[in-house]
């Protein structure tokens, strides 16, 4: 009787004491209109979670911390490869780069390098748009002066056609998931994450979570689980998770996953992006890509990138 009495007496200090995962319940807001979930964890806390959703849906701090790339000097290791439909290799980088900042201009060392395949063409130009994406991103190409790291009160314009518009609205894709974007056809309207049509069609949940080591605020986006045969082909956004710094609500990382299907063009594409902190500055740390994607016209790419970025330095 007395060890029945001392294992109740366990069991019951276990559940009165250990935070309440079982019987959590979540809570259903409205904010401007549009609906959102806040976990107990966000409840429980007292956080203002109104400033907090306000934040994260003007959030500038992912696209910033890439902008920040260009006025620093750091090493990387880039990793790309391209895959015929059958999963084999048909190309492949290798590489080391060191990117070098001084007197406000920014050069590029290749210190390894290794290629496979057609990756590029004879006169130096990549074959595929995935390459095309990564080298605007984390290569530099001859010396290139002036840059800074401010976006407030700036827009990205996409301008250009051909190829190098289809790079800008790319990279929009990437800074800007969630937002919408001009000049895709059928397809620009619905990347609005924010706006009354979109929460037809999406859960919004805010929660309060350990990612690496900290608690920091995640933000998660997924279609709804009810939705109509016609409604499912409106959504684009197949998941996107952010977690947020609890002080800052700055991106410490994010994951996300796209999908849609016209009649000209589908595609298919998932990121994963880790950030860290340099000199008190939001920057990169990994970045891993895999997309399939077609447009007419052009032969359909199916490829993967990874970037692991170190070495950090404010150059001179």
């Amino acid at each position: 009787m007395n060890k029945f009495y001392k294992v109740f007496s366990f069991l019951f200090i276990l559940m009165v004491s250990a935070p309440s995962l079982s019987f959590a319940q979540d809570t259903a807001i409205k904010d401007d209109g549009l609906s959102f979930t806040l976990t107990d964890a966000i409840v429980r806390n007292h956080f203002d979670y109104k400033a907090i959703l306000q934040r994260i849906k003007e959030d500038t701090s992912f696209y910033k911390a890439f902008k920040t790339l260009r006025t620093i000097g750091y090493s990387s290791y880039n990793h790309i490869e391209m895959k015929d439909k059958n999963g084999a290799m048909q190309a492949m980088l290798d590489s080391k780069t060191r990117q070098n900042h001084v007197g406000g201009c920014r050069t590029m060392d290749v210190l390894e390098e290794n290629v496979k395949g057609d990756l590029r063409k004879a006169d130096g130009s990549y074959n595929y748009m995935t390459p095309s994406l990564y080298a605007s991103l984390f290569f530099t190409k001859g010396t290139v002066c002036g840059e800074t790291n401010i976006v407030a009160g700036k827009k990205r314009e996409i301008t250009g056609s051909g190829i190098d518009k289809a790079k800008e609205q790319l990279k929009t894709l990437f800074f800007n998931p969630g937002k919408k974007i001009k000049g895709i056809p059928f397809i620009g309207d619905k990347l609005d994450l924010y706006d009354e049509a979109a929460h037809e069609l999406y859960d919004y949940k805010l929660d309060y979570v350990e990612y690496q080591g900290q608690l920091v605020y995640m933000f998660e986006v997924k279609p709804k689980e009810d939705l109509s045969f016609f409604a499912k082909n409106d959504v684009v956004v197949d998941q996107m998770t952010t977690w947020f710094n609890p002080k800052t609500l700055e991106v410490l990382g994010r994951n996300y996953s796209l999908s849609y299907k016209a009649g000209v063009y589908d595609f298919n594409v998932a990121m994963e992006v880790e950030m860290t902190y340099f000199n008190g500055k939001l920057v990169p740390k990994t970045l891993r890509y895999k997309g399939n994607w077609d447009v007419v016209f052009k032969k359909r790419e199916r490829g993967l990138f990874t970037a692991t970025l170190f070495d950090f330095n404010t150059g001179k």
